[in-house]
């Protein structure tokens, strides 16, 4: 049941909603929380902009000028509600410890900080830099994940414990990208400074840092704790301090 409704996008915010009633009936107490969150709105843009205004908002106005400035964002440009829905579906489809949607978009604040992400970076994009920086600071103090508003990254991507995630200005990460927590991804300090390229569907272990002008290709590996400083080619797990590479598909290997 969870699968089928992961899968058809037109409805997730009806699966939310119906986790979110069983998770009411369930626990009375509890169900006053889901209420709040997600049974008082009418789709998911707006319990989204809710939730971020309530994890980046310390007070009440905190809370209302945040919400406020998602809620334009997601009015705006829909794109960042339908990448939101892709992210939310990939924490529920890989993650072997979840079966739905509801816990995530509750409760994993690396989803609502790549969320609140997508907000800064389209703030960003609309010359609207001071509350772009603003979401990025509150990000990172309270949710320990900061990622600049100019880093541009795709969808279906996932977070995975998320504290100590540091994404800096201009890094690309591509779709279907996993990475967990105490990521560094950067620029290096030597001239010109450009930052990392991270194709489609890599991985990236705890501790890893990715810093320079330098491309990860699709489907790579980084292990926990690798330091990479130079190009990892397609499919190649790279490992180690400085990273050397490992598990190469055959055209890679004999490069």
């Amino acid at each position: 049941m969870a699968t089928a409704a992961i899968m058809a996008g037109d409805g997730l915010w009806q699966a939310i909603r119906d986790e979110a009633q069983r998770a009411a009936a369930a626990d009375p107490v509890f169900g006053r929380a889901v209420a709040d969150a997600i049974l008082v709105h009418d789709d998911f843009a707006a319990a989204l902009a809710d939730l971020i205004g309530r994890r980046l908002g310390g007070g009440a106005p905190e809370r209302a000028r945040f919400t406020a400035f998602s809620s334009d964002a997601f009015r705006e440009e829909t794109g960042l509600i339908a990448a939101a829905a892709r992210d939310l579906r990939a924490i529920a489809i890989h993650d072997p410890a979840i079966a739905d949607l509801l816990p995530p978009l509750l409760h994993f604040k690396g989803y609502v900080a790549l969320q609140a992400w997508r907000v800064s970076n389209w703030l960003w994009r609309h010359d609207h830099r001071d509350a772009a920086l603003l979401f990025q600071n509150e990000a990172s103090n309270v949710l320990q994940v900061s990622i600049h508003p100019a880093a541009h990254i795709g969808s279906s991507v996932y977070l995975d414990h998320a504290t100590g995630i540091v994404i800096g200005a201009n890094v690309v990460i591509g779709d279907e990208v996993t990475i967990l927590q105490n990521v560094s991804i950067g620029r290096d300090g030597e001239l010109p400074t450009r930052s990392p390229r991270i194709g489609r569907g890599v991985f990236i272990g705890a501790g890893a840092t990715i810093l320079g002008d330098i491309g990860i290709g699709d489907f790579a590996k980084i292990g926990a704790g690798t330091v990479v400083t130079s190009d990892v080619p397609g499919g190649c797990t790279a490992v180690g301090n400085p990273a050397r590479l490992t598990n190469c598909p055959e055209p890679a290997s004999a490069a």
